[in-house]
């Protein structure tokens, strides 16, 4: 049966429950739980951190606690019964420990910074001290002393971790926490500020003390004993502040007493402020206990003498900059001269270096000096260990700063200062020793009362040092003599004189003494100040332990009466210097005089005449007796000294308020209560008082009336308390009489106060003292008088004050601050005292508070007065607190509100304690505002709204109101960690928020209504929504829970009132569109689901009042666009934002969602559409916040900005967006150092641009300036980029864009800065080295990745020497929650759909587009090396397999390759270093296919090696060596031999009859590679050095074994007709000769192939690019990068040529064979017959038409049949996989291109142009865009040559011996070259070119294009993304008119100077011609329009 509980409510979980058990609750150890139900050993209940989840636990797992309930029933909360510590601390310790974790977690992972990782064992050490703590109060045995101790340390822990953690200041109130509901707001603020000061600025000390530990003395000649003494010196003022500190050490130089530490310790205390100083010294001297003569022999003499041994300084100042426990190493110096030894220290200190000297150059005083800070006491607390140990106090000469009451002290100092003695008949002067004894009055020498300095015990004598030889000794040597008081009378000190002999006895000789009395016959002490006196002589044997013989002689010269000559005459003296510190005995007689005023009456009026010249600190020693004297005096002889005595009162009175003595005021209030007997005195002291008061107006000098006043509430307390025993004394006797007094005195001073004078009358200062001393006062009246009286007499006294003051009047300060101090005073806390007291303060607040004067006072002031109401004030005074908050609100409510808007507006000044100061009050006066607002009820804001007379009032009220609002949720109104007062304000303005909408309906609506105030309250609505301090989702779970209970989610209140607010407006809505819609967007930003359905409403009320209104809502999506866009940057949203998704699809989402509202709606379709757009749009917001919250700069931040900047161009088209996330793009780049990418992103907005002088505003960091001058600042910008990114060619064109704009405008400064710019660029591609990056495919499969990136496919640029493993890496780190896939297959949808990240990388190889460049003879790799990795649109991978059954003998008869071709959608490198990809083919390569593309691939390198083998530019021979080598060892070992057997036989020939023309272009192959390697093999021969000279040999035979395995014994004609040209040996001369070399480098990227033989049937995984084995089939088919002088370094690949051992050709090998490279015969002139062109073996064939060539885009762009329809490639009954490998080649026509080139140069006086990059005249040449755009399949180029061309019948091939029948060499093939070149080579010259065909055709500029097909025409057409590349804008892939920031605009008007060579260009170049084969549908092409509208005049 379960029954609910009655007691057991709370308990804490001891262990974890798992809850297993039927409706089991889980539960964690420490959980807290609150029990509802009980039921045999069980309990049924819940954790509090999840009251939801309720279930059953054991009884057992679950310690009670004592809790008393609120709102016992269904509703109660259970608050344990503990100490408020023990609460704070285990909440904040739970808080603490789930951020501590998060700590270890971030040190974990990041490494992070010391200061975090301290953090985390800080804070671990910290938590175990709290929770020590907690213990020990939890177990309650502490004292209560103890006790408040151990929660001083809890809350200064607890405090300083939430410091540390960045969590709430909380508000305290000795030690407990306190609830802001409890007391008021004004109080609040003061603990918050109290608490921050104190976090924040420690007060400074006024007491400081110097902590001393003598350590050691180093030194080479110690051996003797060693005294030390340290003081504190004053350079200025040249005497010591402190007495001496004595430290005694042995014949080492260390401590004699080392286990007593107050023998070498000691603390000098006391020390001022004004103490610490540059010129206050702390000076050690050091004496030497022994022999006279430091170098003396030991047996000499065996007495022992204090001698001078050094002396060390070291200045205060320096302790104060060096670290707080130095150990100082001080250097000790020695006199130059023994006599100088009294003033060793000054001279140190003013650096007479002539007068000391090191003592011995090691000589070290080694100290440890700390300066310590605070009262004694403090240090006794906080150093508690030193004080244990032991340390002595070294006290100050004289008293401190400050004199505290019952301090004792009784300390006599004595300074031995000099002598003046004669030779007594010696021949050498003395070496004279003083003691020193002390004897009391009866002459017995008193013990232990003389000592040398604190740290050693005091002793019965003292011996002064010993100079040697000296009559004229100065010691300077102070002791000090601390004589108890009593013994003081009669007591006096002896010298005595000594001459110590250096002879063999070495005995110390008396020869005189001197002495001095301690204290006067008149009890007077001798007095401070230096005395001779004298010394008398005596004998060695002379008695002088009587001492009442010699005390009757004269002791001082100053004494001696007139006659005695004979003493004063006399030469021998010894001078001493007395000071005394007692606060018991005096040296003032006038003072003695006063005190026994009874003894001699006649002196009274003299001694209180005297008085006031008496120091200050012989007053307070003898305050009592000095007061009592007073009053006894005033009582017997009032009429006659009345007056003076009150003068004397006053004067003591005003002595106290001196800081030095403010201490001894509770010693006479003391006096007051207890001691003072004046029962008759008030009598005289009013009637003085009232006397003095009356005289004021009249008066000339009013120092001394102003003193009277300063003392008024002492003299009062003297008055009341003398009233009160006179009333005790007499039963209350004259009451009436003593009322009438005190009225009159009032009167008179309300008389006084009246008057009014001028600013700087004397009476006025008069008032202001009086005003100043009387809210003191008012405590005393109370004693005697009702509260009633006292205020009634207070309220009249302040209304008499004049009340026009001029407001410089300093009289007005004081007023202000005799109010507060009546505000803060007793009197003003009674209700009945506050209705008489409240309107006079209130009528001069009001005053100030309009003018603006005085406010740190009218704060202070408010805040006391608020301070006093509260809500919670009980029943009876309800009324009373009600009608004060009445008066206070029509006083002070708009005042108030008007002066936070002016100190809030107003500038804050410039020093730093006034901004401090400024903040303040600022904070003060809005908690004053809350207070006042918190404290009004539904009565007071209906009285204050009727109060506004007109609507005008009301509106500036209101507007005022909200105003003040919104700055007060600003958040610098309260610093951060201020939560608890935020939330105060919070809860107080949305209270008032409610009240005040109310009026706005009423006042503000339908024909009244004001836009004006309607928008300030919807302003501030928004504000405080989405204030961070509201945001509970970014709260701990238990600070939420906590503030929801309090306060409940006040956003969602507040989102209601909007909502109603808006539903009132009715048509007045349209006011509010658009200007509405971003906050209301902001708020629905919130993920607080309550208050998202509140608004979505509003957001359809809105798109349906536009719609009425307009039509459409245009606006509506603008505004949110712009919005969302803006909220992003601000980073707005928290760790939750991922959801913030949902915030505008809630816009549309679950709830009563838009987009049903919207379905419902006429307008539906134009809804939907911006519902998606704006969807989108914030897809890719959220991932560009979520990415830009990373670290480092990486990837996704660049991606996530380039598809935002994608966006905001194409779809948004917004052109300011669009040039910001340029911007942001371009930053990210150059943090990353992408240089090349930031120059294309920057390029962006360079097109923008155009040369001209429009004016642009200032935009981002450009200044105003024309757009010319901002383009040159970007294209200069640009090549600085290009430069660091080593992408010299991009640079150069735009350097010649400047150039020409420089030369237009006759700028030939910076004309020749850019051309020298531009060479610089030219020589850094010919000199620096540049690296080729890998590409890389990587695959974003799966849900979790971001928009921008999920399921798509990208190929990304690798960083430099970058390999895939390392790539790979570096993606898995990036998206560190990311499987890696471990094969190259396309994902499955499961893939797609699944919830994770999945990612699939392989390398890829560039397919480059300029193939001219890299088929043209003699150009350097490193041009080369550009054209191959740059303006990369398609990239490839092969994958090896077989198809249909493997023949294991010959497995190249079925190894086909799959080959996958991605064109991404930009090119490589662009604005970003990965793009993804747009389009993928795939095509199967046949076992043909492969064995021909292999042999070439191998052809082309070992023309490449053989070329710069010849042109001298390899280092070595070996590459060439090894590809020989590799290449006929391959092939004897039977790897040619196994195409034969595959692919020549007659099987196969049959079975497969269209591959006729392949198996001869194989067969072709085959011999010109036997032709190469002859050739190969002769260049070797010539350049082999002699150790290798036998491999030559080797390879020389395999040669021949290998010709005759082919079957060749002589080479074929049209082998034999085009030999391996190298003329002269340098391919650059043939290339300049237009004589072809058939060899040539012009396939620099080879790709590596491996041997068939050795590629096994499996896939092979290879890793990266140089590894062999290790990844997917990613590279084991694709050419690696690698150019050929490289070529042994490459990656083995799987391959099909027996030619290749393990290297490899590239891909781009296959579809770029250069056109010198094939021996064509060339026309002997420009008008050959065709025949002779249709004629050509299938060897000067285009590959293309024996295998055509599956990767370029001209064949994939238009398949048109080309003469007779025989050819392959036009076939409609091809398979699919023919058909896409349809393609036709991008071979250029080479013979178009020679013959173009040569005439131009003809034209041009034979000048040649460089072959990177390419100049725009060059391009614009119609050859070259024949070359470009032909439609037909490109063929080799026929060119001249000196060698006859061969017979041209196609039957040649056949009497060759290779193939008995090749079908596909017909005529017809003949035909359909006749007709290509009918349109390539009929043009005459250049020239010709132009005028004919294609008169129209320019082409863009770039030269490097390649054909573009009809496909990707309309691809670019459809979408239009932004020219990201300087080379795609020229690309005619893209047919898009040339931007402006490449287009070169034409010259019309010639400059005044020799034509350029560049001017010859044609004159357009930015026409595309209707003939354009790329269009498929033969529409002219018209140039696209801007993609941007010109809206770039503002930016």
């Amino acid at each position: 049966m379960w029954i609910p509980t009655e007691h057991e409510k709370y308990g804490v979980v001891l262990a974890s429950f798992r809850g297993t058990v039927q409706h089991g609750l889980p539960l964690e150890i420490g959980d807290t739980v609150q029990l509802l139900e009980k039921c045999e050993g069980w309990y049924r209940g819940f954790v509090h951190k999840n009251p939801n989840a309720k279930g059953i636990f054991p009884c057992t797992y679950v310690h009670l606690k004592n809790a008393h309930i609120k709102n016992k029933g269904q509703f109660e909360t259970v608050i344990p019964t503990e100490d408020s510590v023990i609460t704070e601390m285990t909440s904040t310790l739970r808080d603490w420990g789930a951020m501590w974790k998060r700590l270890y977690v971030v040190k974990s992972v990041q490494h992070t910074h010391k200061n975090e990782g301290d953090l985390f064992h800080r804070l671990w050490h910290v938590m175990n001290e709290i929770l020590d703590l907690r213990r020990q109060v939890l177990v309650g045995h502490l004292t209560n002393d103890r006790m408040k101790d151990v929660k001083q340390h809890i809350t200064a822990r607890l405090d300083w971790g939430n410091e540390q953690l960045s969590l709430d200041l909380v508000p305290r109130r000795e030690f407990s926490m306190v609830d802001p509901d409890e007391i008021s707001v004004t109080e609040l603020f003061k603990l918050m500020e109290h608490r921050h000061r104190k976090k924040e600025t420690p007060v400074p000390a006024s007491t400081h003390h110097l902590f001393v530990h003598m350590k050691s003395l180093m030194s080479s000649n110690l051996g003797e004993e060693l005294e030390v003494f340290f003081h504190i010196y004053d350079g200025r003022e040249n005497r010591p502040l402190s007495e001496r500190f004595f430290v005694r050490l042995n014949k080492n130089g260390v401590p004699k007493s080392p286990e007593k530490t107050e023998r070498q310790c000691t603390l000098f205390v006391d020390l001022g402020s004004s103490d610490l100083r540059k010129d206050v010294y702390i000076v050690v001297h050091i004496m030497r206990i022994g022999r006279m003569g430091a170098g003396e022999k030991k047996n000499l003499c065996s007495t022992q003498y204090r001698r001078p041994f050094g002396c060390a300084v070291v200045s205060i100042a320096d302790l104060l900059t060096a670290d707080s426990k130095d150990d100082h190493l001080l250097k000790v110096y020695a006199c130059t001269t023994e006599s100088e030894w009294y003033q060793i220290h000054e001279n140190i200190i003013r650096k007479v270096n002539s007068r000391y000297n090191l003592s011995g150059s090691n000589t070290g005083l080694a100290v440890s000096l700390q300066l310590l800070h605070g009262d004694i006491e403090q240090l006794r607390r906080e150093y508690m260990v030193l004080f244990t140990r032991g340390v002595s106090i070294t006290k100050k000469l004289g008293f401190s700063d400050i004199i505290m009451p019952g301090e004792m002290r009784n300390d006599l100092y004595v300074t031995l200062e000099k002598g003046e003695f004669e030779k007594g008949g010696k021949s050498v002067a003395r070496n004279v020793e003083i003691t020193v004894y002390v004897l009391d009055i009866e002459g017995q020498v008193m013990k232990s009362y003389v000592a040398a300095g604190s740290g050693e015990p005091g002793g019965d004598e003292y011996h002064s040092f010993v100079l040697y030889h000296n009559n004229s000794p100065r010691w300077a040597e102070q002791i000090k003599l601390p004589i108890p008081v009593d013994m003081f009378r009669g007591a006096h000190v002896r010298f005595e004189f000594r001459h110590c002999s250096t002879k063999d006895k070495g005995e110390k000789k008396l020869f005189g003494y001197s002495f001095v009395h301690l204290m006067q016959e008149d009890g007077r002490t001798l007095p401070d100040g230096t005395h001779e006196l004298i010394i008398h002589k005596c004998e060695e044997n002379a008695n002088l332990q009587d001492s009442s013989r010699y005390l009757k002689l004269p002791f001082s010269k100053a004494n001696l009466p007139g006659n005695n000559q004979a003493v004063k005459g006399t030469k021998e003296s010894f001078w001493i210097t007395s000071f005394l510190c007692s606060t018991k005995l005096t040296q003032n007689g006038d003072m003695l005089d006063l005190l026994k005023w009874r003894a001699h009456p006649e002196r009274i009026n003299d001694s209180l005449s005297k008085l006031k010249e008496i120091d200050g600190s012989e007053i307070v020693k003898f305050l009592q007796d000095t007061l009592d004297t007073l009053f006894g005096i005033l009582d017997e002889s009032s009429q006659r000294y009345g007056l003076k005595v009150f003068d004397c009162l006053v004067h003591i009175i005003n002595l106290l308020q001196d800081s030095k003595f403010q201490h001894f005021k509770p010693v006479m209030d003391t006096y007051i209560e207890s001691h003072f007997a004046g029962a008759l005195s008030y009598r005289d002291l009013i009637k003085v008082l009232k006397w003095y008061v009356d005289r004021i107006i009249d008066a000339e000098h009013q120092d001394h009336i102003q003193q009277v006043l300063k003392a008024t509430e002492y003299i009062f307390k003297y008055i009341i308390q003398s009233r009160r025993l006179f009333a005790l004394a007499t039963g209350g006797q004259s009451e009436e009489e003593f009322r009438c007094c005190v009225h009159e005195l009032f009167m008179s001073i309300r008389f006084f106060l009246s008057q009014e004078n001028k600013i700087t009358s004397p009476v006025t200062q008069t008032q202001a003292v009086f005003l100043r001393t009387f809210p003191a006062v008012y405590g005393e009246l109370l004693k005697i008088f009702t509260v009633r009286e006292v205020a009634g007499f207070v309220r009249e006294t302040l209304g008499s004050l004049p009340a026009t003051a001029h407001a410089e009047c300093p009289l007005e300060a004081v007023k202000l601050h005799c109010i507060a101090e009546t505000v803060e005073s007793q009197l003003y806390t009674n209700p009945e005292s506050r209705c008489i007291l409240l309107p006079v303060v209130l009528r001069l607040l009001q005053a100030h508070m309009q003018e603006q004067r005085d406010l740190v006072m009218c704060v202070r002031i408010l805040t006391s007065m608020l301070s006093l109401i509260r809500k919670e004030d009980s029943v009876t005074t309800e009324p009373v607190v009600s009608e004060e908050v009445d008066l206070i609100v029509d006083s002070l409510l708009v005042v108030l509100m008007r002066t936070i808007l002016e100190i809030t507006n107003r500038p804050q000044p410039a020093g730093t304690n006034m901004r401090l100061q400024f903040q303040d009050i600022t904070g003060e006066f809005v908690a004053c505002l809350l207070a006042l607002l918190r404290q009004m009820s539904d009565k007071h804001y209906q009285q204050l709204l009727q109060a506004f007379t007109s609507k005008d009032d009301l509106r500036d009220f209101l507007l005022q109101i909200f105003t003040v609002f919104r700055i007060l949720i600003r958040p610098e109104m309260f610093p951060k960690d201020w939560t608890v007062m935020r939330l105060v304000t919070n809860n107080v303005i949305i209270t008032t928020v409610l009240y005040l909408s109310d009026a706005l309906r009423k006042n503000f609506l339908n024909e009244k209504f004001d836009y004006k105030v309607w928008d300030s309250y919807f302003y501030l609505s928004v504000i405080f929504i989405n204030q961070p301090c509201l945001q509970l989702e970014s709260f701990s779970p238990s600070k939420r829970k906590r503030v929801l209970e309090k306060y409940g989610d006040m956003r969602v209140m507040m989102g209601c009132e909007i909502f109603s607010m808006w539903q009132n407006l009715g048509e007045h809505k349209l006011n509010f569109i658009p200007a509405m819609i971003g906050p209301f967007l902001e708020v629905t930003l919130v993920p607080q689901p309550d208050l998202r359905n509140v608004m979505i409403p509003i957001f359809h009320d809105m798109m349906d009042w536009e719609q009425r209104r307009s039509g459409n809502f245009k606006q509506v999506e603008a505004k949110l666009i712009d919005k969302l866009d803006s909220l992003m940057s601000e980073g707005k949203g928290d760790e939750t934002y991922r959801e913030l998704f949902n915030s505008i699809i809630p816009l549309f989402g679950p709830y009563p969602s838009l987009l049903k509202k919207i379905e419902r709606e006429t307008w539906r379709e134009s809804g939907i559409s911006l519902i998606a757009t704006v969807t989108r749009l914030m897809e890719r917001l959220l991932d560009y916040r979520d990415c830009m919250k990373l670290g480092e700069v990486d990837g996704k931040k660049i991606g996530c900005t380039v598809s935002l900047l994608n966006f905001y161009k194409t779809e948004l088209n917004k052109e300011e967006m669009y040039i910001r996330y340029i911007h942001k793009l371009y930053e990210l780049h150059l943090k990353a150092q992408n240089y090349t990418e930031a120059s294309y992103t920057l390029l962006l907005y360079d097109e923008l641009l155009e040369w001209s002088d429009r004016p642009l505003r200032e935009f981002l960091n450009y200044p105003m300036q024309s757009e010319w001058q901002r383009k040159e600042y970007l294209h200069l910008t640009i090549v600085q980029n290009f430069d660091r990114g080593k992408c010299w060619e991009n640079g150069i064109i735009l350097c010649r864009e400047l150039a020409d704009q420089y030369e237009s405008y006759y700028d030939y400064r910076n004309l020749s800065k850019m051309r020298m710019m531009e060479a610089s660029l030219y020589d850094k591609i010919m000199d620096q080295q540049r690296l080729e990056p890998e590409f890389f495919r990587v695959g974003f499969y799966g849900k979790k990745f971001p928009f921008f990136l999920r399921n798509k496919e990208f190929v990304c640029r690798g960083h430099d020497y970058e390999r895939l493993e390392a790539f790979q890496q570096r993606m898995l780190n990036e998206f560190p929650h990311a499987i890696a896939m471990q094969h190259v297959n396309q994902p499955d949808q499961t893939i797609y759909q699944a919830e994770a990240q999945y990612l699939q990388i392989y390398a890829v190889s560039p397919i480059p587009e300029s193939q001219d460049v890299l088929q043209r003879d003699g150009v350097p790799d490193n041009i080369k090396s550009f054209y191959k990795v740059n303006h990369i649109w398609r990239f490839r991978y092969d994958r090896p397999f077989h198809k249909g059954t493997k023949d294991k003998e010959n497995e190249f008869k079925s190894l086909w390759v799959e080959r996958t071709t991605l064109t991404l959608v930009q090119s490589l490198p662009g604005i970003s270093r990965w793009f993804e990809v747009e389009k993928r083919e795939l095509v199967e390569v046949s076992p043909l296919e492969n064995a021909i593309e292999v042999i070439e691939n191998k052809n082309l390198q070992l023309r490449t090696l053989i070329a710069q083998c010849q042109s001298r530019q390899m280092q070595n021979i070996n590459p060439l060596t090894m590809c020989l080598n590799g290449v006929i060892d391959a092939a004897v070992n039977g790897g040619l031999a196994r195409y034969q057997e595959a692919f020549f036989v007659k099987d196969y020939v049959v079975n497969h009859p269209e591959d006729g023309e392949k198996i001869g272009r194989l067969r072709e192959l085959m011999f010109e590679q036997a032709h190469i390697l002859e050739y190969g093999l002769a260049v070797h021969e010539k350049f082999v050095p002699q150790d290798m000279r036998p491999l030559h040999k080797k390879l020389v035979d395999q040669f021949h074994v290998m010709k005759s395995s082919l079957g060749i014994q002589e080479f074929p004609a049209y082998v034999r007709a085009s030999p391996v040209h190298f003329t002269n040996g340098s391919p650059r001369s043939s290339c300049r000769n237009s004589v072809p070399n058939i060899i040539s480098p012009d396939g620099a990227r080879v790709v590596a192939r491996r041997s068939p033989l050795t590629y096994p049937a499996v896939n092979r995984y290879s890793s990266s690019s140089l590894s062999s084995q290790a990844s997917n089939e990613v590279s084991n088919i694709t050419g690696q990068s690698e150019s050929s002088d490289e070529v042994f370094n490459m990656q083995p690949s799987p391959s099909t040529s027996s030619l290749s051992s393990n290297h490899s050709a590239s891909p781009n090998v296959t579809s770029s064979a250069p056109s010198s490279a094939r021996g064509s015969p060339q026309l002997q002139d420009k008008h050959k017959h065709s025949r002779e062109n249709s004629c050509l073996s299938s060897r000067e064939r285009p590959v293309s038409a024996i295998y055509p060539n599956p990767l370029d885009p001209a064949q994939r762009a238009t398949p048109h049949q080309i003469g007779d329809t025989t050819l392959p490639r036009s076939d409609p009954n091809l398979s699919a996989p023919e058909k896409v490998r349809d393609t036709f080649s991008s071979r250029s026509l080479d013979s178009v291109k020679e013959v173009n080139n040569t005439q131009f140069s003809d034209t041009v006086g034979k000048l040649l142009c460089p072959p990177v990059p390419p100049r725009p005249p060059y391009s614009g040449s119609s050859a070259k865009t024949l070359r470009s755009h032909s439609p037909l399949p490109t063929s080799r180029s026929p060119q001249k040559s000196s060698l006859p061309p061969f017979t041209p019948s196609p039957t040649e091939c056949q009497s060759a011996g290779l193939v008995s029948n090749s079908p596909v060499l017909s005529g017809s093939y003949s035909s359909g070259i006749s007709s290509m070149s009918r349109c390539s080579v009929s043009e005459a010259s250049g020239t010709e070119a132009t005028t004919g065909d294609h008169p129209a055709h320019q082409g863009p500029t770039m030269p490097n294009s390649v054909s573009s097909g009809s496909d990707e025409l309309i691809r670019r057409e459809n979408k239009t993304p932004p020219p990201y590349s300087v080379y795609e804008r020229s690309n005619p892939r893209r047919p898009v008119p040339l931007p402006h920031s490449l287009s070169i605009p034409p010259s019309l008007d010639p400059p005044a100077l020799p034509p350029k060579p560049h001017q010859l260009r044609t004159s357009s170049m930015k026409l595309v011609p209707a003939s354009d084969p790329r269009r498929a549908d033969g529409v002219p092409h018209v140039p696209r329009p801007r993609p941007l509208p010109r809206k770039v005049s503002q930016l």
